[in-house]
């Protein structure tokens, strides 16, 4: 017992009184020209990209998508996705871009270095509804099907690129005193101006990549228990992940375009994250009064793959059937056609049939016993023992 009571005195001092700044921010691959920087920003996106497209292509597969779909729709909606991220990160933070006021002091060479931080998550979910309205179009599936798969993924895919801003020491909230409060660097050009050097920050980060996984769970549950469709679980993602934002885009202290509603000022995000919110309630109540699509089917209206018609033969087996009556009915005509050199009906004459024929396998059916018994039929009359 004393032993324990040790431990749990000396646990505290051994516990960090912080999160420590990340000394590490990628690395460089030498090349015969130089050398080609990979940064720890990217590689926690295409981390995420990875991860949120392994739980959406599962998720995919089960809804009975077509096998490799999902590669077709992905291809259109990431590049989209990264263009409109990084088009709503300049629209939402300009100064840096066309300088404070729009005054032309900004440097426009930073705008498509995404390398250095900065994607807007609703620039890129739009445009990457865009990017995946296409693939989805080529495949000849359903967008709301398509995100209602990936809705969990995408939520997956945030929690983890979002510890970019980690390793870019950005987008920290405000001065705490908490025991996770962050380090960063004061000599880091985002540390802000006039505090002292061991002032610890929000790790707004943190609390984001948490939220977001807290919801990957909640939506995995839901789904499973209601079985959303209609693009309803994606709107239900949307209403859960701005819920969070709202009140961590509040705690953060970097440059931000400030919009004024009603005499409220706060951030864009803020804003954005309000409407987003409230667009996706409506959304979600009224596509639930529209109740399950019927059918429940992933594909477009005809796009369905053909499924072959089937026939049981004498053996059982169970066969493809192609213009059956077409072939028993030719059959039929000619076995009842009058012998031309006699004079006389055909041996199948139906009054001598009924008379001394026993009863056996309706009309069609001879050819295909024929066909057993090694006889050869010629001429439209074989289609019907035909397999197909």
């Amino acid at each position: 017992m004393q032993a324990l009571l040790q431990a749990a005195a000396v646990a505290p001092a051994l516990l960090p009184a912080s999160i420590p700044s990340p000394d590490w921010s990628g690395f460089d691959i030498p090349l015969p020209w130089g050398s080609l920087r990979i940064h720890a920003y990217a590689l926690c996106i295409l981390a995420g990209i990875v991860v949120g497209l392994w739980l959406t292509s599962v998720r995919w597969a089960k809804r009975g998508a077509p096998e490799g779909s999902v590669w077709d729709i992905v291809i259109w909606a990431i590049p989209f996705g990264i263009i409109g991220g990084r088009l709503y990160h300049v629209v939402s933070s300009p100064d840096a871009y066309f300088g404070p006021g729009f005054d032309g002091t900004g440097d426009l060479s930073l705008i498509p270095q995404i390398q250095r931080g900065g994607l807007g998550i609703w620039g890129a979910v739009v445009l990457g509804a865009v990017g995946a309205w296409i693939g989805c179009r080529r495949s000849g599936v359903k967008l709301s099907a398509f995100v209602d798969a990936a809705a969990p993924g995408l939520l997956l895919a945030q929690a983890i690129g979002r510890w970019g801003n980690y390793f870019n020491q950005e987008l920290f909230g405000g001065p705490t005193t908490l025991p996770w409060g962050l380090q960063i660097d004061p000599n880091n050009p985002n540390f802000p101006a006039g505090m002292p050097a061991d002032t610890l920050f929000h790790p707004t980060f943190l609390y984001e990549s948490l939220w977001n996984l807290a919801g990957v769970l909640i939506l995995l549950a839901l789904d499973r228990r209601f079985h959303f469709r209609r693009s309803r679980l994606f709107w239900l993602y949307a209403m859960y992940y701005t819920l969070g934002r709202v009140w961590i885009e509040a705690m953060r202290i970097d440059d931000a375009e400030q919009i004024s509603i009603l005499g409220i000022t706060t951030r864009l995000n803020v804003w954005t994250s309000i409407f987003v919110f409230l667009a996706a309630l409506i959304a979600f109540i009224l596509l639930g009064l529209k109740g399950r699509p019927d059918p429940d089917t992933v594909y477009l209206p005809g796009h369905q793959p053909e499924k072959p018609a089937e026939a049981v033969t004498d053996s059982g087996a169970s066969h493809e059937v192609r213009d059956t009556d077409r072939s028993v009915s030719d059959s039929d005509s000619r076995g009842n056609l009058p012998d031309n050199h006699s004079g006389s009906r055909h041996a199948s004459d139906p009054t001598e049939d009924a008379a001394a024929a026993p009863e056996g396998p309706e009309p069609g059916t001879d050819a295909t016993a024929a066909g057993h018994s090694g006889s050869t039929a010629t001429g439209p009359a074989s289609e019907a023992g035909t397999v197909k």
